[in-house]
């Protein structure tokens, strides 16, 4: 190996024309042939990926915001799980649009069909194919936003990098691509609960400069109940009409406001999460900040952790009546080292305010003139209570996939879930 590279050349000048007693301090500029013209760079083909997510439980995600329709492939589900449409349909109606005044006024049923991967009710093997046809599409809203980019949006980066853009609704940066997400993690969760009685619960604890303090909701007893009671998704009926209120005020002037979705998981299986570069809260940050409009993530104690010691911050371990080890107080989040530990795992998804506004905004054309833009369309005026089942759709997914990778040769349904016995909850209240 050595030899071969020392018989290469540099500079288009062979070393054999050096003679044996010549000494390159002694080389002439007349030896060194440099080329006339710079080479022509090679063409790069940018290939469209990042549509699949998983490893052993794989969803791919299809479609675009005003196309045909839009849906999912889930491979790798288990056999003889039972399933239906009517399972993805909760789900999905929590997330469809038209909802209540504070969401987008697009009506759409977002009714699912299964078209592969069932047979008499349950789950075959083979891949799953989910569909969801588009009924309401006003392509023409966008025609404005056809000659400029939409500040904040995914408008000018999907063109700086694929030479071609969706104006319509923004094609696949549209958060109607998340519909394929929640039907895939219908069925996700519906795997944990059957095999640990791992439940997911998602709410809305911050709008704008509305924050739900953490001691109002209890993440041991809080029920999906109390979540849907209100069209915020705020468990807490007094701080979920300041939400209203916020979301409101800025929807009738045509703006958008942010905010936050916490997400805990009960009856969590221990050990799910690989050391070192697959730890569970990587795999659940990735997740989470694949949703559109996503700008932070955190889990346990998160930032406020910084301000603590760690004597204060410590989840320190006893034996409780059940003789299992649990932590008295939870900042860890449910996650040690990247390994669950059977507490309650919590996190916070930051969502910021919708891109596309009815406000008067400058901007820069396609064809690079500054000018300026009033968006049209139908949008959220606040993402964060649509977003409560995304954010549970890829937590499911995360976690049926991390159970699969320990336990797939086993994974057959109807089963009882010997894998682990579920967590008693604990009488001591998590800090």
């Amino acid at each position: 190996m050595a030899s071969s590279m020392l018989t290469k050349q540099f500079l288009g000048a062979p070393f054999s024309s050096l003679g044996s007693g010549q000494q390159p301090s002694k080389l002439c500029s007349s030896n060194l042939r440099f080329p006339t013209h710079r080479s022509q760079p090679k063409r790069l083909e940018i290939q469209a990926a990042g549509n699949t997510f998983g490893n052993y439980f794989r969803v791919t995600t299809f479609g675009e915001s005003h196309g045909g329709g839009v849906g999912c492939i889930i491979d790798g589900c288990p056999p003889r799980l039972p399933l239906s449409e009517s399972d993805m349909q909760v789900e999905l109606d929590r997330r469809r649009p038209g909802q209540s005044r504070i969401t987008t006024p697009r009506k759409e049923t977002d009714t699912c069909k299964i078209s592969s991967g069932t047979a008499d009710g349950l789950t075959t093997g083979s891949p799953i194919k989910v569909e969801i046809p588009n009924t309401d599409q006003r392509g023409n809203d966008y025609s404005e936003m056809s000659l400029a980019y939409r500040p904040s949006h995914a408008d000018a980066t999907y063109d700086f990098k694929y030479g071609v853009r969706s104006v319509q609704g923004g094609g696949r940066s549209s958060a109607r691509e998340t519909i394929g997400r929640v039907a895939a993690g219908a069925v996700a969760k519906k795997i944990l609960k059957l095999y640990s009685g791992t439940e997911i619960l998602a709410y809305v604890s911050q709008v704008h400069n509305v924050v739900l303090p953490e001691d109002l909701v209890d993440n041991q007893t809080v029920t999906l109940e109390q979540i849907e009671s209100n069209i915020v998704r705020c468990p807490n009926p007094e701080y979920a009409e300041k939400m209203i209120g916020a979301i409101d005020f800025v929807r009738v002037r045509g703006d958008s406001v942010g905010g936050v979705v916490t997400c805990i998981v009960r009856n969590v299986p221990r050990g799910l999460g690989t050391p070192v570069f697959d730890k569970l809260e990587a795999e659940l940050a990735k997740a989470c900040m694949s949703l559109p409009a996503t700008k932070g993530f955190e889990f346990g104690s998160g930032f406020a952790g910084t301000y603590m010691t760690g004597s204060e911050h410590n989840d320190e371990f006893f034996m409780d009546e059940h003789d299992q080890i649990r932590t008295k107080t939870n900042r860890s989040g449910g996650i040690q080292g990247g390994i669950s530990n059977g507490e309650i795992i919590n996190m916070r998804v930051a969502f910021k305010p919708t891109s596309t506004i009815a406000r008067k905004q400058h901007t820069v054309s396609r064809d690079k003139h500054e000018t300026e833009l009033i968006a049209r369309g139908r949008h959220d005026p606040c993402v964060v209570p649509r977003a409560v089942p995304m954010v549970e759709a890829m937590v499911a997914l995360v976690l049926v996939d991390q159970l699969m990778t320990q336990y797939a040769q086993c994974m057959l349904f109807p089963v009882n879930p010997t894998l682990q016995e579920p967590l008693q909850p604990s009488t001591t209240k998590s800090a």
